[in-house]
């Protein structure tokens, strides 16, 4: 039993360091190329550098973190080939999510997307960036609920985590949040409208917008992206 404790406290300490570095990452708080100390997370946190090994591994294979032998981990720079990938298989999903939950959505996937709207108008209008990147995702899980196709949205997300850096970088120079609640608006009314080569095209001019951020960001911290892979000038 001692042990089984012991094995649930370590786990829950990862969880810890894991869901505290992402934030700090995704928020920008940490940027890219910034370098983390295994050491100062330990002691920060109070626990051995196990757990933040482990917690770093996670963040690695979120594509977050670099880690390398006798060298800094540091916050991973962006890739353009690991963003247009990222948005091809993005576009390629949610073309048919967005087709099936224009097919089937009812009055209560219908009640379900006015609720989230309703959620995003009210941080948009005070600006909270962070607020509506969670609201985003439960966005995007709603139509993947409406168009039976729950498991859809674990791809979702795992492919979205690698942009949103970018996305926080854009709305932290402007206030673009209320354009995208009109994305937002304009899929869910083309959804429950049935119509769904409507709320496709609004969708693929929803995930067009990282275009501009793309070349915004290259041109004011082009050490945001790796070397080998900064966009065109």
């Amino acid at each position: 039993m001692a042990q089984s404790a012991q094995i649930s406290e370590r786990r829950t300490s990862v969880d810890d360091i894991f869901d505290h570095l992402y934030s700090e990452i995704l928020s920008l708080r940490l940027r890219p190329g910034d370098k983390i100390s295994e050491a100062e997370v330990a002691a920060q946190f109070g626990v051995s550098r196990q757990p933040v090994r482990d917690a770093f591994s996670r963040l690695a294979t979120r594509d977050l973190l670099l880690i390398r032998p006798q060298r800094a981990t540091e916050v991973k720079r962006f890739s353009t080939r690991e963003i247009m990938k990222s948005r091809f298989v993005r576009a390629a999903i949610e073309q048919e999510v967005l087709r099936r939950a224009a097919k089937h959505c009812d009055a209560q996937g219908a009640a379900d997307l006015d609720a989230a709207l309703v959620a995003q108008e009210k941080v948009a209008q005070i600006g909270d960036v962070e607020a509506f990147g969670k609201l985003d995702y439960a966005f995007h899980k709603i139509l993947c609920a409406i168009a039976k196709t729950d498991f859809a949205f674990d791809v979702i997300m795992a492919e979205k985590s690698k942009v949103d850096r970018l996305c926080t970088l854009s709305l932290s120079k402007g206030d673009r949040l209320p354009e995208l609640v009109d994305d937002h608006r304009n899929i869910a009314n083309a959804v429950k409208c049935h119509d769904a080569e409507q709320a496709v095209m609004f969708g693929m001019r929803h995930l067009s917008r990282l275009d501009s951020t793309i070349e915004q960001i290259s041109a004011t911290n082009a050490n945001y992206f790796e070397l080998d892979s900064a966009p065109d000038a």
